[in-house]
């Protein structure tokens, strides 16, 4: 034995485990081996080799090196980072990172080719395909080249005149066209681009936010960046991260117009071969810019230049399950550590990113006015308490007179309600039970196209019963409050003429289904698109001129701490989709608190007095961004022992200045899937080091078997 591997697992393990360097192997740091680990074998990534010296231990030996590239330096300190920030396991971020590496390879495809001998007869046909074979192809296709039968190519085959042999397909990614000439930009996205070139041209580590009212070029103007990045060095990479994979097939487009090639594509709804063929592209540098979701940040660039995160603001970008981490701050962390650059792009902004640029830790880039000649949609509240609805509907006399009269002028509506599902609630009405998902105290959603009752906690589902599964009433159960599938039917008997279409994730089950209802509103072919948050972003719908927020005050409602500035970015985006090209546009909101400070602030389209208000309240009470906050979850299947535990786990917290731990509470959700749960919530001074603070108190902790306690550094969901 001459050294020591040490080997990071992708499982949730403490830290990296010990293996001896067989004789003759000579590991590098970040390859891909395969070790023991009881019984079996495991994939895992040498993170340090050290010198064998004065062990006194016998280790096992490293099995064997896996054929799959290695991870770059950048990459495996980038998860250590993150696991130790987010408080979690070390190998709970690399599996996010080998994701593309443990996928399948696609099957083999078989090609012919010719051997160099000649035909025994020479026909037309022969002829056209040795002609037509000038590289390596799949049977049919040169059968397609040459035009001819299936059956010329299989007679030449035979007599050994083409040979086949069978190829791993490899993903061909076209170089960027850096010559190609961008858009044509206004006096305001020519400055913001030329100070975002200037950033990147200082080289190292930077960050901008580019701050732009909707409908203002912003994403010409990371594009921009893009290309200088790209320009500035050969090998150089570029990611561009997006919230929604709705979003992706337009960003994409955008690209491939901007580059003359299509960047590669990283989503859930990628299949596994092609998400393993982009990620060995990535790791050896033939894929030069990526647009993505949040996990793309976890790809194995070698040269990663600059990320753009688009609608930086967006909650997606939080990722609540497994290893929990905001990409957008692990987008900077990451940045920082490959010595990138970064663009953060928003109409808007995060209050953490506006005060990072307020108090100049970022670079501050602003586009006010909309490119061309749109401009901003006007904003007018509907008071439902003066004018509401007619009894059995949700949409007020003023929004469907609304309605009517863009009917009348052949453009389009976007009624906008950020609720999934018929109906949100469905209660007997001879009892008063509410139909829950079993042991979970989620609410069961309405959907009347499935004709059943949903959990969109659980994924739970059950045809909707024709008697209270509780007192046995018949025919009692009554839907309770809007979804947009209620809204879309009210809409059809008010317009029965129009062209109507849901845009939610039950409508739009893929990519695909998403690209082409976004095309067929983008082309006119709809006249009101009903549609959750899904559609409130990031789309450019030239006919459309009102939006319609059936239920402004739904974010409002409930103990989130950031309610108030979501439900203003939500809206803002929501009516930031009227009036995009050279018709004016106009929204109506409804609500029951039009003197709310929210409403006031989207009424007078001022977002500096709200965003300004908003940081005061933050300011005194301590909170993000003048503070930092952590949750802990903490849940069991039984009560009274989760009970004891977090008493416990409450008594030995660390008494540190400057932080303040409050609970343990019952969470809003208490039970889900049969487990109750408690909560903590943690707040703590900018100065002092959250994560290690967790940790520490973590570490007082050794939970039973039954109960999982799970840490989320800077939550954003307080369920």
């Amino acid at each position: 034995m001459t050294r020591i591997a040490s080997v990071l697992i992708p499982m949730p393990l403490p830290e990296a485990f010990d293996y001896a360097e067989p004789e003759g192997m000579d590991l590098v740091v970040g390859e891909q081996v395969a070790v023991p680990l009881g019984p079996n074998l495991m994939r895992g990534v040498v993170v340090a080799l050290r010198d064998a010296m004065g062990g006194n231990r016998p280790l096992k030996p490293v099995a064997e090196r896996l054929d799959d590239p290695a991870l770059p330096a950048g990459v495996l300190e980038f998860v250590q980072w993150a696991a130790r920030y987010a408080v979690d396991t070390p190998g709970a971020p690399l599996a996010i990172a080998l994701r593309g590496a443990r996928a399948p390879k696609a099957r083999p495809v078989r090609v012919v080719e010719p051997t160099g001998a000649q035909p025994a007869r020479l026909t037309p046909a022969r002829a056209r395909v040795l002609e037509a074979a000038t590289e390596a192809l799949p049977p049919a296709e040169l059968a397609r080249r040459a035009d001819v039968s299936a059956g010329v190519v299989k007679a030449l085959l035979d007599e050994g005149v083409l040979a086949g042999r069978l190829i791993e397909p490899e993903a061909a990614f076209d170089p960027p066209d850096l010559t190609r000439s961008g858009a044509t930009l206004n006096p305001s996205q020519a400055a913001a681009a030329a100070a975002l070139k200037g950033m990147l041209a200082e080289g190292g580590f930077n960050v901008a936010l580019l701050d732009g009212v909707t409908g203002s070029g912003k994403t010409e103007v990371y594009l921009e960046a893009v290309a200088a990045a790209l320009a500035a060095d050969p090998n150089a990479q570029a990611l561009i991260l997006l919230p929604e994979i709705a979003l992706t097939q337009a960003v994409i487009q955008r690209v491939a117009d901007r580059f003359g090639a299509a960047p590669g594509e990283w989503h859930s709804d990628i299949a596994p071969p092609a998400r393993r063929r982009l990620w060995e592209a990535v790791a050896a540098g033939r894929c030069r810019i990526v647009v993505g979701a949040r996990s793309a940040l976890f790809l194995p660039f070698t040269k990663l230049a600059l990320i753009v995160v688009d609608e930086e603001h967006d909650t997606s970008f939080k990722q609540e399950e497994g290893f929990i981490y905001q990409a957008r701050d692990l987008a900077v962390a990451r940045a920082k550590i490959e010595g990138a650059g970064v663009v953060l792009a928003s109409a808007t902004p995060s209050l953490e990113s506006l005060r990072n640029a307020e108090t100049g830790r970022y670079r501050w880039l602003r586009l006010s006015a909309r490119h061309g000649a749109a401009r901003l949609p006007d904003i007018e509240l509907i008071d439902l308490r003066e004018t509401p609805p007619e009894h059995g509907r949700w949409l007020s006399p003023p929004l469907v007179q609304a309605m009517a009269e863009t009917w009348a002028r052949g453009e389009q509506t976007l009624l906008f309600l950020n609720r999934r599902g018929y109906a949100p609630l469905v209660l007997c009405k001879a009892c008063g039970e509410r139909m829950t998902a079993p042991d979970t105290d989620s609410w069961l959603v309405e959907h009347r196209y499935s004709g059943r009752l949903v959990c969109h906690l659980t994924g739970f589902s059950m045809p909707k019963p024709a008697a209270c599964p509780h007192c046995g009433a018949a025919d009692s159960l009554v839907s309770i409050g809007p979804g947009v599938e209620r809204v879309e039917e009210e809409a059809r008997s008010l317009f029965p003429e129009a062209r109507i279409s849901v845009f939610s994730s039950d409508t739009v089950f893929d990519a695909r289904e998403g690209r082409r209802l976004v095309q067929a509103m983008a082309e006119g072919q709809i006249d009101i698109l009903v549609a959750t948050q899904a559609a409130a972003k990031g789309h450019n719908f030239p006919g459309l001129t009102l939006v319609g927020v059936v239920d402004a005050d739904l974010g409002l409602r409930g103990g989130d701490l950031r309610a108030a500035e979501r439900t203003y970015q939500l809206l803002a985006q929501a009516s930031g989709r009227a009036g995009r090209k050279d018709r004016p546009g106009r929204a109506l909101l409804q609500t029951y608190a039009p003197e709310h400070a929210v409403m006031q602030a989207l009424k007078a389209q001022d977002r500096d007095a709200f965003v300004a208000a908003e940081m005061a309240e933050r300011e005194l009470a301590g909170l993000p961004p003048f503070g930092r906050l952590a949750a802990v979850v903490v849940s069991g299947p039984d009560a009274a022992r989760l009970e004891a535990f977090v008493r416990g786990m409450a008594e030995v917290a660390p008494n540190t200045p400057g932080v303040e731990v409050y609970g343990p509470a019952d969470a809003p959700l208490g039970l889900i899937r049969g487990r109750r749960r408690k909560r903590f919530l943690v707040r703590a001074d900018r100065s002092v080091d959250l994560s290690a603070y967790m940790a520490a108190w973590r570490a007082r902790v050794k939970p039973p078997g039954a109960i999982r306690l799970a840490i989320d550094i800077d939550p954003y969901s307080f369920l």
